[in-house]
């Protein structure tokens, strides 16, 4: 007998995608009488209810539940919802994301076999928007320039890894290392990832396991998602230092000397010319992926976007980084 399914997925006042997440959650080749879905709704104030409610009468041979999320935040809202929760295996999923028919089935199937404690796919990134602005960003989000070594994003190979989005565990798995961590307004699944890998667990990415992410839309949007990153990282390494990798570092390292040669310049001239080298070869890199990503999408407008997009996801990473640090040394 095949294990039963949980389906978690938080959101909030996500009324325009939250039809289209279970849709795909129906449409899934794991046998609806084994299927769970349960939506951790942060008090939404749209129409999403309406919308998981006309679902529900529209589909009554699947499972929903939805539960309420006070505290607003994806870490809560994962918790309540596995506290909800009755399936065997705890799938994570989210309202902005499209599984793959099969995704539950391979994500059960690897963990039958014990492969890892946690196990998810890669991401087929799609723009939010049909804009060129929004091309260019899912673009540039599956790009290893910008993501550095992010495999999920963007890999074909199977292999162990640090991190996944989406994960896949047994319930039996918080029971021993504990639920998200609700201090963390973001990194709460990399967090959760490095109880896993420091209990002496594996983390699985199979890229045959996929679903659809729908990048943001705009460069603000993108900003203020890539600011959070930076600045929740810093609050995890508090805990967890030597979970630092190469691509977390390197923004706001990058911004940091950029910010102390152009300070520096106003004193010593030489320090300006440093400066004004480093910025023209970052953006000449950066305008070389934006006219490859141009020629290869067949997009022209790529050639000036997904620079932009590099440079907010960089920078706004770069910042939040830094104002953690900041944040961090002040709080002692």
């Amino acid at each position: 007998m095949p294990p039963s399914v949980s389906v978690i997925i938080p959101c909030r006042n996500e009324e325009k995608t939250i039809q289209s997440v279970l849709d795909a959650i129906y449409s899934q080749t794991y046998p609806h009488e084994l299927l769970q879905v349960v939506i951790a709704d942060g008090l939404s104030e749209d129409h999403t209810r309406e919308e998981i409610a006309s679902f529900k009468n529209n589909h009554a041979d699947l499972d929903i539940l939805v539960v309420d999320n006070p505290q607003r935040i994806i870490p809560a809202g994962l918790n309540a919802a596995i506290r909800a929760s009755s399936g065997e295996i705890i799938v994570r999923m989210d309202a902005h994301s499209i599984p793959n028919p099969d995704y539950v089935a391979l994500c059960v199937d690897a963990l039958e076999k014990n492969i890892a404690q946690n196990v998810g796919g890669v991401w087929d990134i799609q723009p939010g928007k049909g804009s060129w602005i929004a091309r260019s960003i899912a673009a540039a989000a599956g790009n290893p320039l910008a993501v550095g070594d992010a495999h999920y994003r963007f890999t074909d190979k199977a292999a162990y890894v640090d991190t996944v989005p989406y994960g896949s565990y047994k319930r039996d798995l918080f029971e021993q290392i504990g639920l998200f961590d609700e201090t963390l307004l973001a990194n709460e699944d990399y967090e959760l990832n490095t109880r896993i890998l420091q209990s002496g667990g594996k983390i699985w990415l199979d890229p045959k396991i996929r679903c659809t992410y729908y990048a943001r839309s705009n460069l603000l949007a993108l900003s203020k998602q890539y600011y959070g990153y930076g600045y929740w990282k810093v609050q995890m390494l508090k805990r967890y230092p030597e979970t630092l990798r190469w691509r977390q570092a390197l923004p706001p390292a990058f911004l940091l000397g950029l910010l102390t040669t152009l300070l520096v310049g106003f004193f010593w001239k030489p320090s300006l010319y440093l400066f004004a080298a480093s910025s023209g070869l970052y953006l000449l890199i950066l305008l070389g992926v934006g006219i490859h990503m141009a020629i290869t999408k067949r997009d022209i407008l790529m050639m000036i976007g997904v620079p932009l997009a590099i440079i907010t996801m960089h920078f706004s990473w770069g910042a939040g980084f830094l104002a953690g640090v900041f944040s961090a040394k002040k709080d002692k």
